[in-house]
């Protein structure tokens, strides 16, 4: 079972990858330094280190799918989901 604390929703418009908000510094609509491309190699299983251009901050990606990305830790409490 996928840890839910884990997973981070996004979403993709014009080809480009985005977040609602950064789950480390709260900035909004946060474009990703990821290739829609990228996703089909992440899910075969290749780690994918993503750095967030709004606070630096690092994370992991071990998964995904057409609606979320899953980190190889918990995201910050502020944006778990309910």
């Amino acid at each position: 079972m996928i840890p839910f604390q884990n997973a981070w929703p996004y979403e993709t418009i014009m080809g480009d990858l985005y977040v609602s908000s950064c789950p480390f510094c709260d900035e909004e609509n946060v474009l990703l330094p990821l290739k829609r491309t990228e996703l089909p190699d992440i899910q075969d299983g290749k780690k994918r280190l993503l750095v967030l251009p709004c606070c630096h901050n690092k994370m992991t990606l071990i998964d995904a799918d057409h609606d979320y990305l899953l980190t190889d830790r918990p995201l910050s409490k502020r944006t778990q989901f309910k």
